[in-house]
């Protein structure tokens, strides 16, 4: 077999669009189940994806996507097929924490497409690879792999005796807390002996995905930005290390507390996270900007990702940011334990913008905060800035100004974009609906302590910068103002910001 090709954009139904997307003649933003399968071929299609995630974890997804893709478009999947030039790659279900019943559906499902494609005379196997969520151990991959195995064996022996299906599926790893991300290389080392005893062979290489999200959500965007960057490092070193490929995938949405990968951010993506293979354009990305500007970015981000050269830090940096990031989190965890009661009525009027089930994130079912249950990470980031309040902040300023001379030196030096970046967000902020907030929990006048730091440090002009802004400062007060039993006129409201500042959340 040839060299495969290495997707360098993956499009993901992550729900953090503003607006309607461009493909939808209906113009609304909520995408549906049934409109996944269009929005997949309009991805390839017209922005040029290499890669979709079709995604099992806690929502609806079609089992039939390649058959009806292939039925639809079979034009254009004749010259660019899946498995060879574009990728369809299903995110499964993780059975130690959700119920597994769509597993077993979404391996029949990939087993099935082998068969469709093979009849239609296609030359690969459409889907050869799965991404596991919330990966803790490297058991946990075997297991999938094992699973798939006796799966494909059982079909082609009792149901198509003529039709052999391949029993070997590649998994993708998904670290999404910020312990899992930084021994990603001590995991993966496991799975390679694992592997090679259970199948008799080595991976080839290996793709690793690096949530952006919901470290951040768990420990703040200190620990969360940090976390990635030793992620990318540790894994160019075990790559070395280990001699094989590793080509790591970044989760990452436009908000910057969500990684901050935006159609007009393209530059600082690159310096930021250099050495991440293949980026994920999340909705927002996609739909809430001119699609030229979108093409453009993907068109540039194409150029630039596979020949970046990696992340290096030395090993006492990497101790350093280790300890930067749990101070850091231990702040913000603290001042948040205290908002979540305020917020509640905000993330109760929050839009939805996709078919879904309860959500399993590294939160489980129930990461509660004082049996209070915490949202979804693109809710809860569209959320704190619906109050004027980006959530970058909540912690940051005191973590920042509390590091010595030492550990301040390297993060600065480890995060070049930081004034940039708070210069930025700095926009967003209402100091009028932080003074409203603070009469309702004192923890506000922690955030606004943040803030304050920052703002001294970095010589910060708080409050809107442009007409975009001003308007969204202007909401965001009328939103702090609403009391209780408003959720509808709530919902319009962040809607409406959403659109201002080109991505929900």
């Amino acid at each position: 077999m040839t060299q495969r090709k290495f997707p360098t954009i993956m499009g993901t139904q992550h729900p953090d669009n503003a607006n309607a997307p461009f493909w939808d003649a209906s113009q609304q933003p909520f995408i549906s189940a049934y409109n996944e399968m269009n929005e997949a071929f309009e991805n390839f299609s017209e922005l040029n994806v290499d890669e979709y995630m079709w995604d099992w974890e806690g929502k609806h997804a079609d089992a039939a996507v390649i058959d009806r893709l292939f039925s639809t478009e079979y034009d254009y999947f004749k010259t660019n097929q899946i498995g060879r030039d574009k990728f369809l790659t299903f995110r499964f279900p993780n059975i130690w924490e959700e119920k597994g019943y769509s597993l077993m559906q979404a391996m029949t499902a990939i087993l099935s497409s082998e068969d469709f494609a093979h009849d239609l005379g296609f030359d690969q196997r459409p889907l050869f690879e799965a991404i596991l969520p919330m990966a803790q151990r490297a058991d946990q991959l075997l297991e999938m792999q094992i699973l798939f195995e006796k799966l494909a064996n059982f079909k082609s022996v009792e149901f198509t005796k003529t039709d052999k299906n391949t029993p070997y599926i590649e998994m993708i790893p998904l670290f999404e807390d910020f312990n899992t991300q930084l021994h990603a290389p001590e995991i993966l080392k496991e799975y390679l002996k694992l592997h090679e005893e259970h199948f008799g062979f080595r991976p080839k290489y290996l793709r690793v995905f690096l949530a952006g999200s919901d470290s951040a959500l768990t420990a703040g965007f200190m620990s969360s930005i940090t976390g990635n960057k030793l992620a990318i490092a540790r894994l160019h070193e075990f790559a070395k290390e280990e001699n094989i490929d590793v080509y790591p995938i970044s989760g990452t949405g436009s908000a910057i507390f969500r990684g901050g990968l935006s159609p007009h951010r393209i530059d600082r993506y690159v310096t930021e996270f250099p050495g991440v293979r293949t980026a994920t354009v999340q909705s927002a990305f996609r739909y809430d900007f001119p699609l030229a500007d979108v093409q453009q970015a993907i068109t540039e981000l194409k150029e630039k990702l596979p020949n970046a050269e990696p992340l290096k830090i030395s090993a006492n940096d990497q101790k350093i940011l280790a300890e930067v990031a749990e101070e850091s989190a231990r702040f913000y965890a603290d001042t948040l334990d205290q908002l979540i009661p305020d917020m509640q009525p905000i993330f109760k009027a929050f839009p939805k913008r996709r078919d879904r089930r309860q959500h399993v994130g590294v939160l489980g079912y129930s990461r509660s905060v004082d049996g209070i249950e915490l949202p979804r990470a693109i809710n809860f980031t569209g959320s704190f800035y619906s109050i004027g309040i980006p959530p970058e902040f909540i912690g940051f300023g005191r973590a920042l100004a509390n590091l010595n001379a030492d550990h301040l030196s390297v993060f600065v030096r480890n995060y070049p974009s930081m004034k940039k970046d708070f210069r930025e967000l700095a926009g967003y902020i209402n100091l009028d609906a932080l003074e409203i907030l603070k009469t309702q929990s004192p923890a506000w006048a922690e955030v606004e302590q943040d803030i304050m730091t920052l703002k001294a440090i970095f010589n910060l002009e708080i409050g809107p910068h442009n007409r975009e802004q001003q308007q969204h400062a202007e909401i965001a007060l009328q939103v702090v103002q609403i009391k209780d039993g408003a959720p509808v006129a709530t919902t319009a409201l962040i809607n409406r910001m959403a659109q201002l500042r080109h991505f929900l959340g």
